[in-house]
């Protein structure tokens, strides 16, 4: 006995990780991505390419979805553990009652801008007077462009509003508009100017719209309290860590195995997008959800402002 004893001492020492065979069992965990993959979800695939989240006892997997409306609903529903969502959406979803709460950051700053052709003669935001001006998804965007134009003493109804789905810079390079709004500073700006056409953008947070993640992880408000949840944002700090101090190498590693992400365009989108990650994933600044809360409200846009503990947590 004493030396079958010893036998499974010695097996327990040398298991990496956890010290018990209970540490060889990872535990699965499913992320539904907003989108098709790209260089905004780089943390998350630098951990999963650098083990970071094997260390922990995770085994995660990346799902697109076919609608990228459907990821929170998907979590509201139990039907996967995490989703990357928006800021702007969550407050949304929580006015309509889903049970999601906010965990971690992954982007840090908006990336919605009010994008215009370089060569265009529209220098300030007043200058869009009886332009045209087209956007993706009513709502929010059109509520963006009308707090804009509200500073500079002009109302929704001094332009003309087009929906031109998810065309924004086709659309201004064909000059069926002359400004966009919904564009993303690092993908569409550079599109542009791959094109030969660059633009100019005006940033939201410069024009009277209160600053606010873009990109967030959200889970089901009954299951936060799980541990795998804590694991899984240190090994995406981990990952953000690691990029920021080896970017040229983390790139190599976000492209093994997608060959479709290797363009021109992504790798300008990774070189603009590194600044805007969110170097404490886990940290939740209170004042400034509650800020951007309030805005929503006063802008009609949500009825009400649950305790923010109910949809937004900074986990232990």
């Amino acid at each position: 006995m004493k030396r079958i004893y010893f036998a499974l001492l010695v097996l327990v020492m040398i298991i990496p990780g956890g010290g018990s065979t209970m540490a060889l069992a990872a535990e699965k965990v499913t992320v539904l991505l907003d989108w098709f993959v790209n260089p905004d979800h780089a943390p998350l695939y630098v951990a999963l390419e650098k083990g970071f989240f094997r260390e922990r006892g995770l085994d995660v997997t990346f799902q697109v979805p076919s609608n990228p409306n459907d990821p929170p609903k998907l979590v509201a529903a139990k039907k996967a553990d995490i989703a990357v969502s928006y800021q702007p959406q969550h407050h949304l979803h929580i006015d309509q009652g889903l049970p999601l709460v906010r965990f971690g950051t992954l982007i840090a700053t908006p990336l919605n801008a009010l994008v215009v052709l370089a060569d265009s003669d529209i220098n300030r935001i007043a200058d869009l007077k009886g332009k045209i001006v087209g956007y993706s998804i009513g709502g929010f965007e059109t509520v963006l462009l009308k707090v804009m134009l509200a500073r500079q003493g002009l109302s929704l109804k001094d332009i003309t509003l087009v929906n031109v789905n998810f065309s924004l810079s086709p659309s201004l390079l064909s000059r069926k508009t002359d400004a966009v709004i919904g564009a993303y500073r690092n993908f569409e700006l550079n599109q542009m100017d791959i094109a030969g056409h660059p633009g100019r953008a005006f940033f939201v947070e410069e024009h009277g719209i209160p600053p606010y993640d873009e990109l967030i992880l959200v889970t089901h408000r009954g299951r936060i309290a799980d541990p795998k949840f804590r694991k899984f944002i240190d090994a995406m700090e981990a990952g953000v860590q690691f990029l920021i101090n080896h970017p040229q190498e983390s790139w190599k590693l976000f492209v093994r195995g997608r060959k479709d992400l290797v363009s021109e365009l992504n790798r300008r989108a990774w070189r603009d997008t590194i600044p805007r990650f969110a170097l404490r994933p886990g940290a939740l600044d209170r004042s400034r959800y509650q800020r951007f809360a309030l805005f929503l409200k006063q802008q009609g846009l949500i009825q009400k402002i649950p305790p923010i503990e109910t949809w937004a947590v900074e986990l232990q």
